[in-house]
C-alpha cells in the first residue's frame, strides 16, 4: 500500500528516540503508529467500499452462507 512508507518513518523516528534515551517520544511514536495504522485500515475500507460508479457501498455483510 502507497502510505505504508509512514510506518517505516515512525519505526525509524522511534528507533532513534530509545537509542538517545528519549523513552516518552517513543512512547508517544508507539501511539501514533497505532493512530497511523488506523487510519491507513479506514483509507483502505473506504476505497474498497466504493462501487465502480464512485459512489460509496451500502450496508454491511457479515458473511457466510447457508442454512445453520
Amino acid at each position: 500500500m502507497k502510505s505504508d512508507w509512514i510506518l517505516d518513518v515512525l519505526t525509524d523516528l522511534k528507533t532513534f528516540a530509545r537509542a538517545n534515551d528519549m523513552p516518552a517520544l517513543a512512547e508517544q511514536l508507539d501511539d501514533t503508529a497505532i493512530v497511523a495504522m488506523a487510519e491507513i485500515a479506514a483509507m483502505k475500507e473506504t476505497r474498497d467500499g466504493q462501487r465502480h460508479d464512485g459512489e460509496a457501498a451500502v450496508g454491511t455483510y457479515f458473511g457466510g452462507f447457508g442454512a445453520s
